[in-house]
């Protein structure tokens, strides 16, 4: 069910249909599966064949996330970061972005490095932000390799290194 809504989503094999793409993934959530669950949270998060729903979107992230799923562990990180479907709570952003950055996610530790950056939700800390950051840069995520280079230009959390600055 799970694949047949993804397949609906991406219009593969079939014509895309976002509110088919629902259906089927909301019969695979229904029946506790993580990644449907996952899926169905981002459809409603987005607002693809359902009316943007944040706090629907926020129950099936939830869902997701307490099965140890580390996309939906991010994603519920980014709606408490932005105060999406709940009140804006920092601490609890850092507790879903380090269960996902923990399973290495490289968005998840991009953006817990970014709570360390900026001290929201964990007291500020330049070399922990440069720890997540690196994790993730090595990965290849773009965003993480730029903060990276930021980080050695004006060295914060490292001895200043502009070789190291242009390498990220």
């Amino acid at each position: 069910q799970n694949n047949l809504g993804w397949m609906y989503r991406d219009g593969e094999g079939v014509p895309q249909n976002y509110k088919t793409a629902v259906k089927w993934y909301t019969l695979a959530a229904e029946q506790g599966v993580a990644v449907a669950q996952f899926n169905l949270g981002l459809m409603y998060s987005k607002g693809r064949g359902v009316p943007q729903d944040y706090k629907t979107a926020v129950k099936w992230y939830t869902l997701a996330a307490e099965q140890g799923s580390a996309y939906a562990q991010n994603n519920l990180g980014v709606m408490y970061e932005k105060g999406r479907g709940v009140p804006q709570d920092y601490k609890t952003a850092v507790k879903w972005y380090t269960l996902a950055a923990e399973q290495g996610g490289a968005r998840a530790q991009n953006n817990l490095g970014f709570m360390y950056y900026k001290g929201q939700g964990v007291p500020q800390d330049y070399k922990t932000a440069v720890k997540w950051y690196t994790l993730a840069a090595e990965q290849g995520h773009t965003s993480a390799q730029h903060n990276l280079g930021q980080m050695y230009r004006t060295g914060q959390g490292v001895p200043q290194d502009y070789k190291t600055a242009v390498k990220w």
